[in-house]
This record gives C-alpha cells, sequence and structure tokens, in this order.
C-alpha cells in the first residue's frame, strides 16, 4: 500500500513539474516576443500607409485647423 502511494506521489509530482516548466516556457516567450509599449517589433513585408490623401480627410483638416 506504500508503494502505491509513493507511485502516485512521484507521478503527481513529475507531471506537475513538467506543467510548470512548460508554462514557464510559454510565459516567457510571449513576453519576449513583445516590448512594454504592447508594440510588436519585427520587419514587416508589406509596406504600411498610415494617410492616404482622399476628399473625406481634405474636409477634415479643414475644419480641423
Amino acid at each position: 500500500m506504500e508503494n502505491k502511494r509513493r507511485a502516485f506521489l512521484k507521478k503527481a509530482l513529475s507531471a506537475g513539474a513538467v506543467s510548470l516548466a512548460a508554462a514557464s516556457v510559454s510565459l516567457n516567450a510571449t513576453t519576449t516576443s513583445n516590448n512594454t509599449s504592447g508594440v510588436v517589433v519585427g520587419r514587416a513585408k508589406k509596406k504600411e500607409i498610415l494617410y492616404k490623401k482622399s476628399l473625406h480627410w481634405e474636409k477634415f483638416y479643414k475644419i480641423a485647423y
């Protein structure tokens, strides 16, 4: 009976250690890919267009200034 308890404790502790290691690795991987401001650092294949001249933007800028 004592051997069954010891075997169960060994299995439970090893499974807990494995899950703890996996959780810490996944947590570390997610925190290192982003910097503190939440912006992902990397190279994009597409050119990012922030402003495209249009009639609506012209009206907005005339009203805003």
